[in-house]
């Protein structure tokens, strides 16, 4: 437990949240049932283990605090997950409530392991280390086989490693959902474009071929279509998207939208991670307190890129 204040807020409070759930307890001197909750909460952060982290904030010294969370009494608690409050109670509530409310959203052991590993196997891929970076994510989902960011790091990592047929196999269970998650469907479409080069005939051919083709008819969908996949498949991401945006132009409809649903996943897959800090380029925390000012942001070389194919795609769609 640790006090904090509007200048320790956004490291203590939303940077922390992005990992781990933090419970705001509202309170002050004066409050009596403050008195009465305020150690039962300790009690809980100790029993849980490091599962969430508890901080208090003294509203009558933190006025800025509690009127943007919208304190009307105390005590009040706000749960915080991703920068973002998520659920809360007023009043000092008994332990079995406490727990009960706890549960809902705090993860369990196999969780926070799961979770653990995933970090560390995001901090593996970056230095180069792959093969540890797959066992740990691999050990992750033994622990936790629902968490989506351990499948999802995964299965790139897999294909971008050329495992495609384990790749398929990890991604396999997250394809049946409903509904289907962004994120999936443009692995999938990802591992489609590879698979397609390496089992097709037309993947093994050359760009000149392809657009002597296209050249003789611009409506040659089929030679458009099997080009990006081959571009795709040599990394010109900016080259199969031209020629998705070439068909989408002609026949939106065409092979049930299948350059439409390409493409998609590739601005899926393109688009770079949101940072894990709480301040975003408005000089807000995550949670929508100003409180830093705003910060300069310059977006990098393919944030740029995306942000391009997206309006492209808009435009063609519409």
């Amino acid at each position: 437990m640790i006090d904090v204040t509007v200048e320790t807020f956004e490291a203590e409070v939303i940077a922390t949240s992005m990992t781990t759930p933090v419970l705001v307890d509202f309170w002050a001197p004066w409050c009596g049932p403050c008195k009465t909750l305020g150690p039962l909460l300790e009690k809980m952060e100790q029993a849980y283990g490091g599962r969430f982290k508890l901080v208090k904030i003294d509203s009558d010294q933190e006025q800025q605090l509690a009127a943007a969370f919208g304190i009307k009494s105390i005590p009040t608690c706000v749960l915080l997950k991703n920068g973002q409050p998520v659920d809360g109670f007023m009043g000092a509530v008994p332990e079995g409530k406490l727990r009960e409310f706890l549960d809902k959203h705090v993860p369990g052991d196999n969780e926070v392991l799961a979770a653990t590993d995933v970090q560390e196997a995001e901090a593996l891929m970056e230095s180069g280390d792959l093969e540890t970076a797959q066992t740990k994510l691999l050990e992750a989902l033994e622990a936790n086989p629902e968490n989506d960011d351990a499948r999802f790091d995964l299965v790139k990592l897999l294909i971008s490693m050329g495992q495609l047929e384990t790749a398929s196999t990890v991604l396999k269970p997250c394809l049946s959902q409903i509904p289907l998650k962004l994120r999936f469907e443009a692995l999938k479409q990802w591992l489609d474009a590879l698979s397609f080069v390496t089992t097709d005939p037309m993947g093994q051919w050359s760009l000149e071929k392809f657009d002597a083709l296209i050249a003789a008819n611009k409506r040659d969908f089929d030679a458009r279509f099997a080009k990006a996949r081959v571009l795709l498949a040599s990394d010109d991401w900016a080259g199969a998207m031209d020629e998705l945006l070439e068909i989408i132009m002609r026949d939106k409809k065409w092979n049930d939208e299948a350059p439409r649903k390409t493409m998609v996943g590739l601005l899926e897959l393109l688009t770079p991670a949101k940072p894990k800090a709480g301040v975003d380029h408005t000089g807000k925390s995550a949670g929508g307190i100003e409180l830093m000012g705003k910060s300069a942001v310059q977006e990098d070389p393919q944030a740029l890129m995306v942000s391009s194919y997206r309006r492209k795609l808009s435009m063609m769609l519409n």
